[in-house]
């Protein structure tokens, strides 16, 4: 086992902007070692020393290369990780993508990209962490969730569907790791203002048969984006949930995934999902029926290369 640094050490996935790049700067700023697991390092580590200040060659800052999409690079990354600070205290799975389209809409590809980054991914650089954190008898293992985890969201299904298998997994991680001293952590996000809110892809048809609830969701998105908080905001939750010593616990970041919580965990399922679909302007069950636009066939959009051309 390699040498571990002076001080906690934490790996964050997805370090290289937005709330990962926060997160790991807020962290650095206390203390801890950070390790930027992320697809290009040398930017993500000039990113870090901007946003915290950092020397160059700093031992608290490693940025360390990691595509949760190729597994024999989580297996390079689950070295490197090793060698720079040897069982890490935290790991905070931050990375994910995201993508727009109804379940028609959304090509099978896109599915399996989503699902492999934000869920295969993560379940694959924890089984390669887990022995060195399991045998030093510690560590917090951070799962990054979003409101689509907490219940279906049309459009985004397959980030939804992502989102809420990530939670359920690390609930069942979170009771095998319990007795080796190892915690698990579940932060659901709210709404921040980040590049994957301009980065997301989208394969929606604004002349299909899904035409009105894009148009309903993208005047209800407006309205939420306006209350988006900055990443920074973020950051100070992940640093206190490094700090449970819980077996388990799950928090809401912001006051829209308070809100989300509370009524999913009040509301009724029929009920919440009435609220839902009218504060997501969505159309009234059974109004399209009879509209032309239900027999037009779906025409994702795509680039030269299949993927969204938005």
């Amino acid at each position: 086992m390699a040498e571990r640094v002076v001080g906690r050490s934490v790996v964050v996935t997805g370090a290289s902007r937005g709330l990962g790049l926060a997160s790991a700067a807020h962290l650095h700023r206390r203390g801890w070692t950070v390790v930027a697991a992320v697809r290009s390092p040398d930017a993500a580590r000039e990113r870090l020393r901007a946003a915290t200040g950092a020397r160059d060659g700093d031992p608290r800052l490693v940025a360390v290369r990691l595509d949760l999409d190729d597994p024999a690079s989580i297996a390079a990354g689950a070295r490197a990780i090793g060698e720079a600070v040897g069982a890490p205290d935290a790991v905070v799975h931050n990375a994910g993508l995201a993508g727009v389209g109804a379940t028609e809409e959304m090509p099978p590809a896109v599915w399996d990209q989503i699902f492999s980054t934000n869920v295969f991914g993560p379940v694959r650089l924890t089984q390669a962490l887990l022995p060195e954190m399991r045998a030093a008898g510690r560590g917090r293992i951070v799962v990054v969730s979003s409101e689509g985890g907490v219940r279906g969201m049309p459009v985004i299904g397959a980030y939804s569907a992502a989102k809420g298998a990530l939670e359920r997994w690390a609930e069942a991680l979170s009771h095998e790791v319990a007795p080796f001293g190892i915690g698990v952590t579940i932060l659901v996000a709210g709404t921040f203002r980040t590049d994957i809110l301009e980065l997301t892809q989208t394969w929606a048809d604004p002349a299909g048969p899904y035409a009105a609830h894009h148009a309903g969701l993208d005047r209800a998105s407006r309205w939420i984006l306006r209350a988006a908080r900055p990443p920074e905001r973020f950051a100070p939750a992940v640093a206190r949930a490094l700090d449970e010593r819980a077996p388990f616990a799950r928090h809401a970041v912001g006051p829209d995934a308070r809100a989300m919580l509370l009524a999913s965990r009040l509301l009724p399922a029929r009920a919440f999902q009435a609220v839902a679909a009218r504060a997501m302007r969505l159309p009234r069950p059974g109004t399209l029926r009879d509209d032309p636009a239900r027999l037009a066939p779906v025409t994702p959009r795509a680039d030269d290369d299949g993927r969204s051309a938005g």
